[in-house]
């Protein structure tokens, strides 16, 4: 049995979960729960609790804490270990969480819940720098290529449970207690209950890599906090590489905001028509599906052969299928063939998404590369947040078809940025 290929595969799969991997599952599970409870589900309850659009709209403004954390990432760097960081914060929201459902009684409960949220949002994003860190530092290189689409699979399960499985919850106690904010003083406090076991499992079984002692981390040099700074924007190449973590998602940050729409737009106003619990199961079930084969995938291939053979054929991956949005807003297809078209541009994203993060977390290096992968991923949201936010204007002027050519065209500078990235060291990676 060993002889045959398959089997070998699965051998080679399993060889890379041992202890130091084993809690990369809930880690990035710990860190997209409270990030989709504060900017998603958040929605939801306010407008349940019977808050205007137009504060609802405002709130978005608790999205900032992850734009802006590479402000603050050398601190994690030069004080205490990594694990303290992830443990702490950890603990902090829990006690947050539980905190924002306290709020929910008082008559002024939304400056209290969103002082709450915004404070869980500072702590997420710290929180994030530091597993981001701890990832880098506790795992190999080749472990790393291989785990990003483990880890954007439990994030993705997170993203799930938190605009999912917790607002279906709140609903079902809305209906039971005919209260909405008891319902959602329960949601809040299942959120914090969740992150309390995450901390009590990751305090018991987090590995202590021997980088990230408290000896090492005392005796380190404490650099001014912007020589970090210095010290990432003076790598070699530096202006393609800003350029590439910019626009290399261009054309995927302007259509992102804009698939929901259009699945849910009547056909008069150029949009498929479909109703909100069947975009719910496009996503929820083949897309979601896709996306994560897709990011296992593109891991798997990228630890196999390494990212200069595979960052091309990847990038293609990713663009490519942006062309079934073009063929849906003319063609209208129906339901049975919008679902293979959306598993085709999903799965394309997953794929092309791993060769991204792992060019970021190779680019990360030194004593620092907590800091300069924060900084990355900061300037990676910075390119998702700012296009997005023109993404509704250029699809009111253009209409749904003209939209999606112009997302086509808008692939184009993250293509020919990759004749310009620094590559000759990015070959395949070894045990």
């Amino acid at each position: 049995m060993s002889d045959f290929p398959v089997m070998n595969g699965f051998k080679r799969i399993f060889s890379y979960f041992n202890t130091r991997t084993a809690t990369v599952p809930s880690l990035y599970f710990a860190e997209g729960l409270p990030y989709i409870i504060v900017n998603s589900m958040s929605v939801v309850m306010y407008k349940s609790l019977g808050v205007s659009n137009q504060v609802i709209g405002l709130t978005s403004i608790i999205y900032l804490p992850w734009v802006i954390k590479m402000f603050w990432s050398p601190l994690i760097d030069l004080h205490s270990s990594k694990r303290r960081w992830i443990t702490g914060t950890q603990y902090i929201m829990a006690a947050l969480f539980f905190l924002s459902a306290c709020s929910l009684w008082f008559g002024s409960y939304l400056y209290f819940s969103l002082a709450f949220f915004v404070m869980i949002a500072f702590t997420s994003a710290t929180h994030d720098i530091a597993v981001d860190g701890f990832y880098m530092m506790t795992l190999t290189q080749k472990e790393q290529a291989f785990f990003v689409g483990i880890r954007a699979t439990f994030y993705r399960i997170a993203m799930l449970f938190g605009s999912g499985m917790l607002v279906v919850i709140a609903g079902i106690f809305e209906d039971k207690y005919k209260d909405i904010p008891l319902a959602w003083m329960i949601t809040l406090g299942i959120g914090g209950l969740v992150m309390l076991i995450l901390f009590a499992v990751h305090q018991l079984y987090l590995p202590h890599p021997d980088e990230d002692t408290e000896s090492r981390t005392a005796t380190r040099e404490k650099v001014a906090f912007l020589k970090i700074f210095r010290i990432y924007f003076s790598q070699k190449k530096i202006i393609p590489i800003v350029l590439f973590v910019l626009f290399y998602r261009l054309g995927e940050a302007v259509l992102s905001k804009m698939t929901v729409p259009f699945l849910k737009e009547t056909p008069q106003n150029g949009g498929l028509g479909l109703s909100t619990e069947t975009v719910g199961y496009v996503f929820g079930t083949v897309g979601t599906l896709s996306l994560v084969i897709g990011g296992i995938l593109g891991g798997w291939l990228i630890s196999r052969f390494g990212l200069k053979k595979c960052i091309w054929p990847m990038a293609l991956i990713l663009k490519a299928p942006d062309i079934v949005y073009v063929y849906m807003a003319i063609a209208k297809p129906s339901l049975t063939i919008v679902y293979p078209l959306v598993a085709i541009e999903q799965f394309g994203y997953g794929v092309g998404f791993t060769a991204y993060m792992v060019f970021l977390m190779t680019i990360a290096k030194g004593a620092y590369k907590t800091s300069m992968f924060a900084i990355s991923t900061g300037l990676m949201a910075l390119g998702m947040m700012i296009p997005g936010l023109v993404s509704g204007y250029l699809q009111n002027i253009l209409g749904y078809t003209g939209f999606f050519i112009v997302v086509m065209c808008l692939t184009v500078p993250g293509l020919l940025i990759l004749f310009f990235i620094p590559l000759d060291s990015f070959g395949a990676i070894k045990d």
